[in-house]
């Protein structure tokens, strides 16, 4: 790409182009916060590379990641364009309007469990919430469009599209019924390690078994091969089942806590290492978050950060 053409200045319309692709992290959620197509929003971008002479984002299969000339011109435009966008949009009309609902993503269990309750005061408040479940990769995916404002997520993304921020640990916990407990016998596990559970049917929420396999790999060191006899594609599920004695299976404490307490539910062991998870909150780069959206990221941040549950 040559260094510069003789072109003039960059246009307007193109820099307000190029600020709403960085902010949404993709052409596509880019086009629909100016109104344009996306065929026109490519046109603006590469006629803007080309006036400065530069490669402002690399196109990957979903969305774009900027370059750091991008970082660098966003970095100048967004006040300027934004006080911009504030006067020719009109102040009190501006304030008039109420605040969009904000667009939360997650995993089903742990948005039930810890972030709802957290967040239950906010909606009293006046803020609104969408929430929307699924697996990380796909509501990821779905931040990075544009879809959601943010994600409570198991995954950290990759890429600079996206900035995640550790919240809190989720500790694994072997757990079953009472009676399962016994059958198996106290302190059997200590003694015999896994082999304790030979013939006991094991509860996952995924043929695979993604926690249990990581829980016999980190505390008893030997890789699982036996296949679950219950499959639930939800944590809760699993627990009413090992609660109900269906066979043994290994939850998020915060989960289980509660059982645990009230003694529908024994943790089969307690190691000194627990397994943990890292759970990440994200939001896109560069995106100018409105109140509401930053309510929720600060509420979560004070009531979760860095806490293990």
């Amino acid at each position: 790409m040559p260094h510069r053409n003789s072109h003039g200045p960059p246009d307007l319309h193109q820099l307000r182009t190029f600020l709403a692709v960085y902010r949404a992290g993709s052409v596509t959620a880019g086009a629909r916060l100016v109104g344009l197509s996306q065929p026109t929003v490519t046109t603006q971008l590469r006629a803007l590379e080309e006036r400065l002479g530069r490669a402002l984002f690399e196109r990957l299969p979903r969305g774009v990641a900027p370059t750091a000339a991008a970082d660098a011109l966003a970095a100048r435009l967004a006040g300027p364009l934004d006080a911009l966008e504030e006067v020719a949009g009109g102040a009190g009309a501006r304030e008039s309007a109420p605040e969009p609902p904000v667009q939360l993503g997650g995993p089903a269990e742990a948005l039930a469990a810890l972030v709802l309750p957290v967040l239950a005061p906010l909606v009293a408040e006046g803020v609104r919430l969408r929430v929307a479940t699924g697996l990380a990769e796909d509501l990821l995916a779905g931040l990075r469009a544009g879809v959601h404002d943010l994600v409570f997520s198991s995954v950290r993304p990759r890429g600079r599209t996206l900035l995640a921020e550790p919240l809190l640990d989720e500790e694994f916990v072997l757990v079953a019924s009472p009676a399962t407990a016994e059958a198996v016998g106290p302190g059997l596990l200590e003694a015999a390690g896994p082999a304790a559970l030979d013939g006991v049917p094991l509860v996952a929420y995924a043929d695979d078994l993604p926690i249990l396999r990581r829980y016999w790999r980190h505390v008893f060191g030997v890789r699982l091969t036996v296949a679950p006899a219950l499959v639930v594609p939800d944590l809760r599920g699993v627990l009413a089942a090992v609660a109900f004695g269906a066979g043994v299976s290994v939850l998020p404490r915060y989960l289980c806590a509660s059982g645990l307490e009230a003694g529908t539910l024994v943790a089969l062991l307690e190691p000194d290492d627990p397994p943990i998870n890292t759970m990440f909150l994200v939001r896109r780069a560069g995106a100018p978050a409105g109140p509401h959206v930053t309510a929720v990221y600060r509420r979560l941040q004070e009531a979760l950060g860095r806490r293990s549950f």
